[in-house]
């Protein structure tokens, strides 16, 4: 299974946090979507925006157990469906459903200010099935 990743799963630390591994990933974008801010929240969400770009990666060689793990991972406000990347392929994603912010998410600000806090919450729900991180 591939994935289009935009948000705190851009991070290898994360994912070796939650699937104990780092999978194969390269470089893509999604041309009418936008990585947004989200209220009370470390973490961002896709949603559409007709003059947007989401930069991200493509995670490939996900086996269906490392799925239904990011699935369970994933926010219930966040949808699993198909997006087209800038290069012409499709791709699944999670797309945010919830409220936004005005302003895009920064994996800058966040590596920063959270990133270290994160990949420990992320390993204790791995652990122990806690909710997922940043909805505490």
């Amino acid at each position: 299974m591939d994935l289009f990743v935009y948000g705190t799963l851009l991070f290898p630390e994360v994912l070796a946090a939650l699937l104990g591994r780092v999978p194969p990933r390269e470089p893509a974008a999604a041309a009418g979507w936008r990585v947004a801010a989200l209220p009370g929240r470390r973490y961002p969400g896709l949603v559409p925006d007709p003059h947007g770009l989401a930069h991200g990666l493509v995670i490939t060689g996900l086996s269906r157990a490392e799925g239904r793990l990011l699935d369970a991972y994933e926010d219930g406000d966040y949808r699993l469906g198909m997006i087209d990347l800038a290069d012409g392929r499709s791709c699944p994603t999670y797309v945010w459903r919830g409220e936004v912010l005005p302003h895009d998410w920064n994996p800058h600000s966040f590596a920063g200010d959270h990133l270290t806090d994160y990949v420990a919450h992320c390993a204790r729900w791995r652990a122990t099935g806690w909710r997922p991180p940043g909805t505490d």
